[in-house]
């Protein structure tokens, strides 16, 4: 496992690990470098997997495959913790719609969950056809949340 899987790995390991306490304290500020945490795995793994799906770099399965394991794996930890009634704050991109629509909210991140983690068994299978097409899928689930969700 290379060193950077290992960080991500631990990562969210961790991530998991600290939710129930943050949560127990009730602290916005945590909640808020929750979210973004994740936020920042999603975009890492995305940015990365897009690159090779635009052709800006060569298509790796291998690495594609960790990335899209990463990716789904972070999309199952608790993501709506991050998203407690009084964590609105000026200092996030989140838009005070995801507390107003919390039920659509709720609905695209589960979307976004499942995208991602057929798109792992697909890497997993390793058809670069199929996967540069569940990419596309996962990738649109991720941009539906921006559009309505994040300034």
């Amino acid at each position: 496992m290379s060193s950077l899987r290992r960080l991500t790995a631990a990562c969210l390991l961790l991530a998991a690990a600290s939710a129930p306490t943050w949560v127990q304290a009730d602290a916005v500020e945590d909640a808020i470098e929750y979210r973004q945490g994740l936020m920042d795995i999603f975009s890492w793994n995305l940015t990365r997997m897009g690159s090779m799906v635009k052709g800006e770099t060569p298509f790796d399965a291998a690495a594609f495959k960790g990335y899209a394991a990463d990716l789904a794996a972070a999309s199952a930890l608790n993501f709506m913790a991050g998203f407690p009634d009084d964590s609105v704050s000026d200092e996030s991109e989140a838009k005070d719609e995801i507390w107003l629509n919390k039920a659509d909210f709720d609905a695209k991140h589960q979307a976004f969950k499942e995208a991602t983690a057929k798109l792992a068994t697909v890497a997993a299978a390793g058809e670069e056809g199929a996967t540069r097409e569940q990419f596309k899928e996962a990738a649109g689930a991720c941009k539906a949340c921006h559009k309505e969700f994040k300034k």
